[in-house]
């Protein structure tokens, strides 16, 4: 794992042109064979319900499947990562972009008929080279992971050893579209004549890059502030924004670094990477607070957990703690205190959060009911991308282009992972409310207090017994859409 894991880190972020994975799954060939897949499901098979070892033989066989999957398509992930870091869209006026960097380059074009061409540009460079690629993956991955028959299909397989229920989070989430429906078209229908000057029937999901962007706050979110403000507020809940050096942060700009930042675990606890491409304004603050949630918790995890509690477990607890703190740009006090904003103009900016709030759970909603049926294999692969658009526009009020249906596909339902954070997320933050109050993001016993009690625990309990700890019946929408009302009419 460190040495997938350095290997990816150093090519996602512009160090290396492509990952060499093949070797490393060649040298530790014996832990992926069909002996060591035997003795994680029969180890899962017979541990007893509600244990550590259940906990231990659960997230070790999630692995186990997860990387036999991954070493026949090491090579085609290096080829994808290679040509990710190589190919470049050509501008209609005339520039060379690398395809990395696009996102940003879209995000940051306020002339629209330039913005929707550069994208129009993307689209059919994806359609051509990227979507191929992800469409080979995504088929060899299922057929592979369901020819191990730990159950009956691959959606099966990833409930028996996730213990996720596909079927009720889809549910959860076709009631969430539902009930946000009206919320929705209202808020967006007045952002997009405000600040795009567009009307719904126009909008383009590069228009929705661009309209979350928010140029209009950039002087209240400088950028040459940020890590500094960042590390001291950390400093003012009572810890160490780099867990006394264990934490690195790459946060500049690099020609071959993902446009999509993340945090990459080397060692844990020992090595751990924040990964940041900068876009501008709040954005960057953003993706800053939410991949430092991540960084502290693997840089702050017990050194002396197993393997598997350190590493592995339900990807919605840490995508919770990345939450809490990327939420923090949601909150009036926390925005007063360390930004520029003002009183002035800090109730506008809270509706424009609320916005990207809702736009963003809509679209993950979404995201998990297209790729659950993707996974089922109901819908032929060549009706896919229309699927695709119907949902993901529907849900978003933007328009989505069918090339982008086998590239939008996060591995191994991380969608679902994103939307149990989002719900754990509400939960956690009432906790340390209730206990620090609501300023807890500077009271100097809260960071110790979530070292001790979330980060040192690494992810040894799912995010259904975190939220039942803190004292909630279930993970539900239910006080997202509450917060989120809230905002929209600050």
């Amino acid at each position: 794992m460190e040495e997938i894991s350095r290997e990816s880190y150093l090519a996602y972020a512009g160090l290396k042109t492509t990952a060499e994975l093949q070797p490393i799954y060649e040298r530790h060939e014996r832990v992926l064979g069909v002996e060591a897949l035997e003795l994680t499901l029969a180890a899962f098979r017979a541990a007893p319900a509600n244990t550590d070892e259940m906990r231990s033989a659960q997230s070790l066989l999630e692995w186990e499947i997860e990387s036999q999957a991954s070493k026949p398509l090491a090579a085609l992930d290096e080829r994808e990562i290679e040509w990710e870091n190589t190919a470049v869209i050509r501008s209609p006026d005339g520039r060379v972009i690398q395809y990395q960097a696009a996102p940003i380059e879209i995000a940051n074009t306020r002339d629209r008929a330039l913005r929707l061409s550069i994208d129009k540009a993307r689209a059919k460079l994806v359609a051509k080279e990227h979507a191929p690629l992800r469409l080979e993956r995504l088929q060899r991955e299922k057929e592979f992971i369901e020819s191990l028959d730990v159950a009956r299909d691959y959606n099966s397989s990833f409930e028996a050893v996730t213990g996720i229920s596909l079927a009720g989070l889809g549910a959860q989430c076709e009631r969430f579209l539902r009930d946000t429906e009206g919320m929705w078209e209202d808020s967006l229908s007045d952002a997009l004549r405000k600040s795009l000057q567009i009307k719904p029937s126009e909008a383009k999901r590069s228009d929705a890059l661009a309209l979350f962007r928010a140029f209009e706050y950039d002087d209240a979110f400088p950028g040459g502030e940020m890590e500094a403000m960042i590390r001291r507020q950390v400093g003012e809940m009572g810890i160490d924004a780099t867990a006394k050096g264990r934490i690195i942060f790459d946060v500049g700009e690099r020609a071959g670094k993902r446009s999509r930042a993340f945090c990459s675990p080397v060692r844990v606890p020992e090595e751990v990477y924040l990964v940041l491409r900068p876009h501008g304004g709040q954005s960057d603050y953003n993706t800053f607070l939410h991949e430092l949630g991540h960084a502290l918790h693997f840089g702050y995890a017990s050194a002396d957990f197993p393997f598997e509690y350190r590493w592995l477990g339900d990807n919605s607890v840490t995508e919770a703690y990345a939450m809490l703190f990327d939420h923090r740009m949601q909150d009036r006090g926390w925005l007063l205190r360390y930004t520029r904003l003002g009183q002035n103009r800090v109730a506008k900016f809270l509706r424009t959060a609320g916005l990207e709030e809702l736009h963003f759970l809509r679209r993950y909603c979404a995201k998990l009911l297209y790729e659950t049926a993707l996974y089922a294999g109901n819908v032929p692969w060549e009706e896919l991308p229309d699927l695709y658009v119907s949902l993901l526009s529907n849900a978003t009020g933007f328009e989505y282009d069918p090339a982008d249906a086998f590239v939008d596909v996060d591995p191994r339902y991380y969608s679902a992972r994103y939307l149990r954070a989002w719900q754990l997320q509400s939960v956690l933050n009432e906790e340390l409310t209730a206990r620090f109050d609501v300023d807890w993001f500077r009271n100097p016993s809260a960071g110790p207090w979530m070292v001790r009690e979330l980060f040192a625990q690494g992810q040894r309990e799912n995010a259904d017994e975190i939220a039942a700890r803190a004292g909630a019946d279930s993970l539900t929408f239910t006080p997202l859409i509450r917060k989120i009302e809230a905002l929209l009419e600050s």
